[in-house]
């Protein structure tokens, strides 16, 4: 195991800044997924899982979502939300149980509420209902995909160490080009998310900045060389 002294956000800078692998490129069709953008975790200051890495996070979002549209293409939000009792978060529920614990996001909370702040078009977006980390993992997000005969998944939203990480490997492993715009995702703590930032680099997917991802869609749709 190599050992460094530099910081989780001094080693992703070195790997974004001297790339030593060829990138998985965009295709000719995408699909966004925005993963639980949703009070629990954007309200700073009111929830303490809550969590921001660039303030303007969700105006990109919003952006995207909006150049999406315009080009047919689907977006997707995705959101947690468990029963009563807890039934329906398997053994992930089971190792905390406090007010602010994952389990206790409840059908019908203020926690459970998408953010204000974004512009959901409820009668052309897909809003997915999940209970893991993976936008995958049992939703409807793979007939989706096929359906639409899309070749690249656009990630969006938090956690990057949890749920962006799980679905950006649920991506490659369906053989789709994944894409992370840098701006547009946010984890709790600096050193989890460029921690995971340069892994996803260097193993998952492409991590690109936000403004790179708007030239794509505003331009050309042949894949990146």
């Amino acid at each position: 195991m190599e050992l460094s002294t530099k910081t989780a956000r001094e080693i992703y800078a070195d790997v974004k800044n001297n790339p030593s692998r060829k990138k998985f490129g965009f295709g000719k069709k995408a699909v966004l997924v925005n993963i639980d953008l949703q009070k629990a975790y954007t309200c700073v200051g009111e929830f303490k899982t809550a969590y921001e890495t660039d303030p303007h996070q969700l105006h990109y979002v919003n952006e995207l979502a909006k150049l999406f549209r315009a080009k047919g293409w689907p977006v997707v939000w995705t959101h947690v939300a468990y029963m009563n009792d807890a039934c329906d978060a398997g053994v992930w529920g089971t190792r905390t149980n406090t007010d602010d614990s994952l389990q206790n996001i409840k059908f019908g909370s203020r926690r459970a509420e998408f953010d204000d702040r974004l512009d959901i078009d409820k009668s052309k977006d897909l809003i997915y209902l999940k209970k893991m980390p993976s936008a995958f993992f049992e939703t409807q997000l793979q007939s989706l995909l096929v359906w639409h005969q899309v070749d690249t998944v656009i990630l969006t939203g938090g956690s990057t160490s949890g749920c962006i990480r799980a679905t950006a490997v649920d991506a490659l492993s369906r053989g789709y080009r994944t894409i992370v715009p840098e701006q547009c995702v946010a984890d709790k703590h600096e050193s989890y998310h460029f921690a995971n930032l340069t892994d996803l680099l260097l193993k998952y997917a492409d991590v690109e900045d936000v403004d790179t991802v708007f030239r794509w869609l505003d331009g050309t749709n042949t894949i990146a060389d």
